[in-house]
């Protein structure tokens, strides 16, 4: 089957002027091309033709006729599979793509007559060459090789997910095109704080370590027994076992700071050394107590809640005093333990 459409007898194009930032995801290199044939135009009796004569083909907002890169007009159009038609730039695409998108945009030796390249260009920019995605799937990845923020279409975290999956299927590199500093990373990090498993477990399968190490803190809640075999497979060995030491490890580390009782001052008149042991058993029981429940999220709140109301048991001042600088410590170690992965 025909894979180009000839748009010009479908619909008439609006003409805006919305110009695209000059070099939206770093600095595009020059490509050393290889030609591939250009596909033919679709027959007056082809399918694809027959199932346009009846649709409405929409375009898209962003990547339109007159949408302009470092000063230059598109020179093709994709076709997504609910119809929608984004006029894109050859030189931004193939820069990006490591395939030519997925095989499906023609590419030009350096030595073709220019008038042959001007016209093969003026041919494409007729056409529109179908790529098996949908509008919203597409236009996230297209934003993407812009560097361009898709913050106000307000994608759902499932379709977000779907085009960073599809980024390597048409040679895009990820780990480029997410790094810290693009629109897409601020975005997908954005769903952490209700997402932090998805946006955890994408980061893993793309190994996208900052964005691993940014969402890891919003897990501290998540319990890992209803971690199934599935999510765990989907995460990968890596950052699976990252996420488990960071819950072991911080587990581990309050259990160490509870350890410690309050230090004992020196004997006063009603407040020998056996008298003090009062205190060091209470705080022994407490800090058991919060041991045995132990979480790598537990609040500093539920610290002081915990152990604070050990003071009322005690007529020493200086007991008290002790006791008060111990929680006050135990709250400030616990809060430079490590969050992250």
């Amino acid at each position: 089957m025909d894979t180009n459409v000839d748009l010009n007898s479908i619909f008439q194009f609006a003409i805006t002027d919305l110009d695209l930032p000059e070099n939206g995801s770093g600095a595009f290199s020059t490509l050393e091309l290889s030609q591939v044939p250009t596909p033919p135009d679709s027959s007056p009796g082809s399918p694809i033709s027959d199932v346009l004569n009846d649709v409405q083909v929409s375009i898209s907002t962003a990547f339109h006729p007159d949408a302009r890169w470092q000063h230059f007009t598109p020179d093709f159009a994709l076709l997504s599979s609910d119809l929608v038609t984004f006029y894109v730039h050859s030189q931004v695409i193939l820069s990006a793509s490591k395939n030519s998108f997925r095989s499906l945009l023609p590419i030009f030796p350096p030595n073709v007559p220019a008038s042959t390249l001007v016209q093969s260009r003026e041919y494409l920019f007729n056409m529109a060459i179908h790529v098996p995605e949908s509008s919203q799937v597409l236009n996230i990845i297209l934003h993407t090789i812009y560097g361009l923020s898709c913050t106000h279409y307000a994608p759902a975290f499932e379709t977000l997910s779907a085009a960073v999956d599809q980024l390597p299927l048409y040679g895009v590199d990820p780990n480029t095109y997410i790094a810290i500093d693009t629109p897409l990373y601020a975005l997908l990090l954005s769903h952490a704080p209700l997402l932090p498993l998805k946006v955890y477990t994408l980061a893993a399968k793309h190994d996208l370590h900052h964005l691993a190490v940014s969402a890891s803190p919003h897990l501290l809640s998540f319990s890992l027994p209803t971690l199934t075999d599935e999510m765990a497979k989907e995460m990968g060995s890596k950052y699976l076992r990252k996420m488990f030491f960071l819950h072991m490890g911080r587990v581990d580390a309050l259990k160490r700071l509870l350890l410690q009782p309050p230090p004992p001052h020196a004997p006063i008149r009603g407040c020998a050394f056996a008298d003090q042991r009062t205190l060091t058993r209470a705080w022994a029981l407490a800090s058991a107590y919060v041991a045995w429940d132990a979480r790598p999220d537990i609040s500093k709140t539920f610290l002081e809640s915990a152990l604070t109301p050990l003071a009322d048991h005690l007529t020493c001042e200086l007991c008290k005093k002790n006791l008060n600088e111990r929680i006050k410590d135990l709250v400030v170690q616990w809060s430079v333990v490590k969050r992250t992965i």
